[in-house]
């Protein structure tokens, strides 16, 4: 420690000792010559004073954040006794730049970020999608087949749904939902009476009946950055695609296996690996990703032992979204254990 200290004063004095050459040298005014060392020792300022790489990369993206267990959570309330609100964070530090949390029976908002910013939502889209679809009453029975239209609709993004591929409306509305599947979101508003414009229309009605003012819908996929909303909007989005069974059940499927061309089996896993975790109650769940919007995920859970609805939009990182979903968790169940013992 003392030899760093010691070799960054050296590097002081050799900074010093060049620049008032480099003046004295170019022989300036009088008047410059003041300005050039002022401004020579403000950058030696900036530049030696500057913060440590452990710390300006504590947000990095190869930076692993350790979060406390529950038995970690618990440890710490239990040593400290009686632990008033005030000693809870105000801030569970989330990296996303539009973030809503609330309760979902009282409608008490938990944490709030920039929540009336409009801002792409990339696949959050498919929310409105499915209720549009399911609002139509088609048969999910019905067998539809991804075509070329379907598929030019969805580039530049990759699909394992090859043009001719066959599977009926409700296999292509769980891929949609689970594993967010461009062609399958394409093929069912294609189907649509009156094809894929009349179906963009109905979304934006829907949206409108809603009350999300904020909201517009440019394509049911969610790859068109004119797909827009807020935080606020989608809690209320959330909240009614939650009133849908098949949208709860769909959009928490761990994976899925679908028959596809030449009778082989192709296994279609969730693009919210929480849904996959045992340590999550998920009751709606969705992700959305574009250049745009950065990471996107709504869901519904239960945390603390209440249902919640989250709201993240546009985090970004290695972990992105799901890092954010584990620091509002983890935030929300200290601040509820806090409160219980600091009330005990």
């Amino acid at each position: 420690m003392v030899l760093a200290q010691c070799t960054i004063s050296l590097e002081k004095i050799w900074y010093g000792y060049c620049c008032y050459y480099v003046v004295e040298l170019s022989s300036p005014p009088e008047g410059i010559k003041m300005i050039l060392l002022r401004t020579l020792v403000s950058c030696a300022f900036f530049v030696f004073a500057a913060p440590s790489q452990a710390q300006s990369s504590r947000y990095d993206d190869n930076v692993a954040i350790a979060y406390p267990t529950r038995d970690e959570q618990s440890k710490t309330v239990s040593e400290h006794g009686n632990i008033t609100p005030a000693d809870v964070a105000s801030d569970p530090a989330v990296l996303a730049s539009s973030v809503l949390v609330i309760d979902q029976k009282s409608g008490a908002v938990l944490f709030e970020k920039n929540a009336d910013y409009s801002q792409p939502i990339a696949s959050i889209t498919k929310l409105m999608t499915a209720m549009v679809v399911l609002k139509a009453a088609q048969s999910l029975d019905q067998m539809l087949q991804v075509t070329t239209a379907d598929a030019v609709a969805s580039r530049p993004t990759h699909s394992r749904l090859k043009v001719g591929a066959k599977l009926s409306r409700g296999e292509l509305l769980r891929l949609m939902l689970m594993a967010s599947e461009n062609r399958a979101a394409a093929a069912l508003a294609r189907s649509f009476p009156g094809g894929l414009p009349r179906f963009v229309q109905r979304m934006n009605e829907t949206a409108n009946a809603l009350g999300l003012r904020s909201t517009h819908f440019a394509d049911p996929s969610g790859l068109h950055p004119a797909n827009e909303s807020t935080a606020r909007d989608l809690v209320a989005l959330v909240q009614h695609a939650y009133s849908f069974d098949v949208i709860r059940a769909y959009s928490t499927t761990p994976e899925y296996a679908v028959s596809l061309r030449r009778a082989r089996t192709t296994l279609f896993h969730n693009t919210n690996r929480l849904t996959r975790s045992g340590d999550w109650a998920i009751g709606l769940s969705k992700t959305g990703f574009i250049s745009a919007s950065g990471q996107c995920l709504v869901l519904q859970a239960a945390v603390a032992g209440r249902p919640l609805v989250m709201v993240i939009l546009d985090s970004w990182g290695k972990g992105g979204r799901i890092d954010d979903a584990v620091r509002l968790r983890t935030w929300l169940e200290q601040r509820n254990q806090r409160f219980i013992v600091a009330r005990s």
